[in-house]
């Protein structure tokens, strides 16, 4: 279940930019404690988190940081996007919403 959490607060790190621990514990149904665990473990493992503190603070990704390239390949990410525009033909607009979402975190252009 942790390495779950672990994943899904990376990815509403960068999804959603800056978020509170607070924020995040509610989200995750877990104590704000575990919160700052999980970010200790993502930041030991190279995940490049900030914490600012005060008004206005929060948690945060370094701004230009992308998920290891190596977890997908580039035909990989390819077949992906493909197989969802070819969803979206039958599925609508959820669909396309997502195909953009993977372009930008693929750094891929959409091919719509």
């Amino acid at each position: 279940m942790q390495v779950n959490r672990l994943f899904h607060i990376v990815y509403y790190l960068l999804e959603n930019g800056t978020c509170t621990a607070p924020e995040l514990a509610e989200k995750f149904e877990v104590s704000v404690r575990t919160i700052y665990r999980d970010l200790d473990t993502l930041s030991a493992a190279g995940i490049p988190i900030y914490t600012t503190q005060g008004k206005g603070g929060g948690i945060s990704l370094l701004s230009d940081f992308i998920l290891e390239k190596s977890l997908l390949s580039e035909k990989e990410k390819e077949q992906i996007l493909m197989s969802l525009q070819g969803i979206s033909a039958t599925e609508g607009e959820s669909t396309d919403k997502l195909c953009s979402k993977l372009s930008a975190l693929f750094q891929v252009k959409n091919t719509d």
